[in-house]
């Protein structure tokens, strides 16, 4: 038969008789052990103390998650802007180096723009093989209307801009409107590949002919 021993508790361990240098045994408390137990007791979070932890921390995630949406929200039209942007100057720099042809079709009844590289004479017909880029703008985000360099403009059909290997055929410019009906400027430069994003609707550099030239 097993004999237990019966465990002291921290009381009992607090207030043990120890043998001093002498031999004899003195009732004090043992300071170690009472430094165990006062840790020991306190080293728990009561219900109160938990609920009012998570409150506050629920209060900074919400915080947090306000701000990050008004930031969202107030780059969307941007981001949507420089997508298509980034989209016209992978046109211009895929077709310079190469002696493939790309169109940027602007679909302004939907809203929308489409990169792809043409591989079929009848430029009309789309094929879902030749399509690399396809995206559809926000509410906050809208084509007010296209205009081209050679003074051709719309507000309500498609609008292409082709590139190949000298450049972009035509140039011209996208306005766009904000959510608070802002116009901002997409301009293409024919003369120099360029592609910039400008504030404003923007007047176009038109090209000049032979005659104008001086040289």
């Amino acid at each position: 038969m097993v004999k237990r021993v019966p465990r002291m508790t921290c009381s009992a361990l607090m207030h043990s008789k120890i043998a001093d240098s002498a031999g004899h045994l003195t009732d004090r408390k043992d300071k170690r052990y009472a430094k165990a137990c006062t840790t020991n007791a306190n080293s728990g979070f009561t219900l109160t103390e938990l609920v009012v932890v998570l409150v506050v921390v629920g209060l900074f995630a919400f915080m947090v998650q306000i701000h990050l949406f008004g930031t969202i929200r107030r780059s969307t039209f941007r981001a949507q802007v420089q997508e298509l942007v980034s989209t016209m100057q992978m046109a211009a720099s895929a077709a310079g180096e190469s002696d493939r042809r790309y169109e940027v079709i602007i679909d302004i009844p939907a809203q929308g723009y489409m990169l792809r590289e043409i591989t079929n004479p009848d430029l009309s017909q789309v094929f879902e093989e030749e399509i690399i880029v396809q995206d559809v703008f926000s509410e906050n985000c809208r084509v007010a209307y296209v205009m081209f360099d050679d003074g051709d403009a719309t507000s309500e059909d498609r609008a292409k801009f082709r590139a190949g290997h000298s450049g972009w055929q035509y140039g011209g410019k996208i306005v766009l409107l904000d959510e608070n009906e802002q116009p901002y400027s997409i301009v293409v430069n024919r003369l120099n590949r360029m592609i910039t994003l400008e504030q404003g609707d923007v007047g176009l550099l038109e090209p000049k002919t032979k005659d104008e030239v001086p040289f």
